[in-house]
């Protein structure tokens, strides 16, 4: 298990004629469309179940099942809704997929909704992603010129809107309901549930969200079959996956393989080694900041899939791995991720609101010289406090990391506290 024999997901992203239609059908592009159109919407679904895809955005929970749980028969239009908002630091896989080749996204998007019988597909994208916008946007133009969007598409009798919106850059945002608030117009609050979104979502309509690189890939789960996609990686966790590979390393970026390969794979084979071979690695958070960290010695045998990393008390969440050589201050990186969640909380649940910003406070206080080892008991409680308190998962997504800093590296922020500051502040990092 590791690298794919081929590339699936990236196989065209390194052309430079990306908006050029023509272009694209030559390589390919919407003919599988024609192909799913042909098909009955529920076959469509049952492939895609039986595949086992489970969703790339950061949860995995199966795809196919979660399109069966919208109404087959209803008076309401049916919405899918693209979540393109890609919020989550360490990762820009999406952003990829939608710069160097939007109109794979798009027929991903075509299909899935076909599969659905959605009427509408709403892509709401980050506010910040100007390349991606412009790109989707012309891609949507072309394909509606040439009959893959509007009314009968290709003879098949089925009408498709497709309506790209833009966020305005807020984390939260990334959160399936608070998504479908901000789409509304309204302030990107999370909904409580139930109601699901497959009942109740965009406008009271039933509506299905999937993040990009989820429905990218089932053009190829119609062309080759559910077989073929669980002949790659491994039961339950199967198919192709991209990774979004950050930190010190020789070559960063985004790289396609087996979900389930070994994390030390990606990082020796994939990305060169680490950047300065001289330093070891220390660190890994493997799935995106809201990710428990892991010490290298955790990463050391470690199978890149959703179930072994929950069982290690991490997730792949949507793979944006970042890796940390020796050099890392680990206080230092706590307080860098914490800032962030502390500043993107959306204030509407007090545990969260309050407590992503006292942990906050807690950890830069322990970095800049201030802290006290009752500081360590208190940022524990206050995580306790907050994980599995709220609306939504924001705060554990804050709190989850904390908690995994100090207790895997408690020696670094007894340090600080001893010390009264961050041992290596001052030192350049090509020193330490």
């Amino acid at each position: 298990m590791g690298a794919l024999t081929e590339k699936v997901l990236l196989r065209h992203t390194s052309h430079d004629d990306q908006t050029d239609l023509d272009a694209a059908l030559e390589r390919g592009a919407y003919q599988v469309l024609g192909k799913a159109l042909k098909m009955q919407p529920d076959a469509l679904v049952e492939e895609v179940k039986k595949s086992g895809l489970r969703g790339r955005g950061g949860a995995g929970f199966p795809t196919g099942l979660k399109w069966t749980f919208m109404p087959k028969e209803t008076s309401k239009p049916k919405y899918l809704v693209v979540n393109a908002d890609e919020s989550e630091p360490g990762t820009f896989k999406d952003r990829l997929l939608m710069e160097r080749d939007p109109h794979l996204c798009l027929e991903g998007f075509l299909i899935s909704a076909f599969a659905m019988k959605a009427s509408v597909i709403f892509i709401y994208i980050r506010g910040e992603f100007v390349h991606p916008w412009r790109m989707l946007d012309e891609a949507i133009t072309q394909a509606r010129a040439k009959g893959y969007i509007g009314k009968n598409v290709l003879g098949s009798g089925w009408d498709v809107d497709v309506i790209l919106h833009r966020g305005a850059g807020a984390y939260i945002c990334g959160e399936e309901t608070a998504l479908m608030e901000s789409l509304e117009g309204k302030r990107g609050y999370p909904r409580l549930k139930p109601p699901f979104p497959a009942s109740y979502g965009v406008y009271g309509n039933p509506t299905t969200i999937n993040n990009v690189e989820t429905l990218a890939i089932v053009p190829f789960i119609v062309e080759r079959g559910a077989d073929w996609f669980l002949g790659i990686g491994k039961e339950k966790n199967a198919g192709p996956k991209l990774f979004c590979m950050s930190g010190h390393l020789k070559r960063p970026g985004v790289y396609e393989a087996e979900l389930g390969i070994p994390l030390m794979t990606l990082i020796n084979d994939q990305c060169g080694g680490m950047l300065n071979p001289a330093r070891k690695l220390k660190a890994v958070i493997p799935g995106g900041s809201s990710a428990a960290v892991m010490t290298a010695a955790e990463c050391a045998d470690l199978p890149m899939d959703f179930d072994t990393l929950a069982a290690k008390g991490s997730m792949l969440g949507s793979a944006g791995v970042m890796v940390m050589d020796e050099s890392v201050c680990m206080v230092r990186a706590c307080e860098r991720v914490l800032k962030f969640y502390a500043h993107e909380s959306c204030g509407q649940c007090t545990p969260c609101r309050i407590g992503a910003d006292w942990i906050y406070r807690i950890v830069s206080r322990v970095e800049h010289g201030g802290g006290t080892t009752a500081d360590l008991d208190t940022l524990v409680s206050v995580c306790d406090g907050m994980v599995g308190k709220t609306i939504c998962v924001f705060a554990d997504a804050a709190a989850l990391p904390a908690k995994s800093f100090v207790a895997k590296f408690r020696n670094e922020f007894l340090d600080h506290i001893s010390m009264k500051g961050c041992p290596t502040k001052g030192i350049p990092a090509g020193a330490r």
